[in-house]
C-alpha cells in the first residue's frame, strides 16, 4: 500500500510544477511557457484533478485497510493518467479525435474505474 504514498507524493509534485506553468504561462507571462499552453482552462483542470487524485490516495492510504496491491497502482496509475488527458488537451485543444487517442482515454477511464471499483469494494468486504 505504499504505492498510494509515493503516487501520492509524485502527483503532488507534479500538481507543484502545473502550478508554475499555469502561473507563467498567465500571470508572470514567461512567453515560452505561455506559448505551448492552448487551452489555460483545461491546464488548471488538470492541476485540480491532480491534487485530488493525490488526496485520494492519501485519503486511501489513511483508513488503514488492507487494499490489494493490484489495486492500489490501478487507483496510482489513473490518478497519473486522467489529469494528463487534461494536459494534453491544453497543450493541443484542436487535436483530432483519432484512434490511438480515444483508445488511450478509454484505456485511462478503464483502468481508473477498476482500480477505484476493486477499492470500493475492498473496504465494503472489510466492514464488520
Amino acid at each position: 500500500m505504499t504505492i498510494l504514498l509515493a503516487g501520492a507524493a509524485y502527483m503532488l509534485i507534479v500538481s507543484l510544477v502545473l502550478a508554475w506553468v499555469a502561473t507563467f504561462a498567465r500571470l508572470v507571462v514567461w512567453r515560452p511557457v505561455a506559448a505551448l499552453i492552448k487551452d489555460y482552462g483545461a491546464l488548471i483542470r488538470a492541476h485540480i484533478d491532480m491534487l485530488l487524485m493525490a488526496l485520494l490516495c492519501l485519503a486511501l492510504y489513511a483508513i488503514r485497510i488492507p487494499l490489494p496491491l493490484a489495486a492500489c497502482w490501478l487507483v496510482v496509475i489513473g490518478g497519473f493518467t486522467n489529469p494528463g488527458l487534461f494536459l494534453l488537451r491544453a497543450l493541443d485543444p484542436a487535436a483530432r479525435p483519432t484512434l490511438l487517442r480515444q483508445l488511450v482515454r478509454l484505456a485511462s477511464f478503464s483502468v481508473t474505474t477498476l482500480g477505484h471499483g476493486w477499492i470500493a469494494l475492498a473496504i465494503l468486504r472489510s466492514l464488520p
